[in-house]
């Protein structure tokens, strides 16, 4: 959980690849951390890395099907790829789950 915090201090301090660095160290510790897959695909997203981003949030989801915000930036990622299908989908699961931006 201290990789994953200060990953996400990193991030505030728009220093994405030191927080990736933080995440990855996290998930090496706990392959299981939910969140910290979810918070290493934010970092993804903001450097552009949107199919990496998307894996992160298939992670997440795979551990936690349930995870609102995973779909929604996972939707997100899909639409600046152009997969149109694959954002609607997100985008409507986040809904579903009771996501409203």
């Amino acid at each position: 959980m201290a990789y994953n915090n200060r990953g996400i201090a990193y991030g505030t301090l728009d220093q994405p690849q030191r927080a990736i660095q933080d995440f990855d160290k996290a998930i090496k510790l706990d392959p299981t951390y939910v969140y910290a897959y979810y918070t290493r695909g934010l970092p993804r997203y903001q450097l552009g890395q949107y199919e990496q981003a998307i894996q992160d949030y298939d992670e997440a989801i795979g551990l936690d099907p349930t995870y609102v915000y995973a779909y929604y930036n996972r939707g997100l990622a899909h639409q600046l790829l152009g997969n149109s299908t694959e954002a609607q989908r997100g985008l409507q699961k986040a809904k579903e789950l009771g996501y409203t931006p």
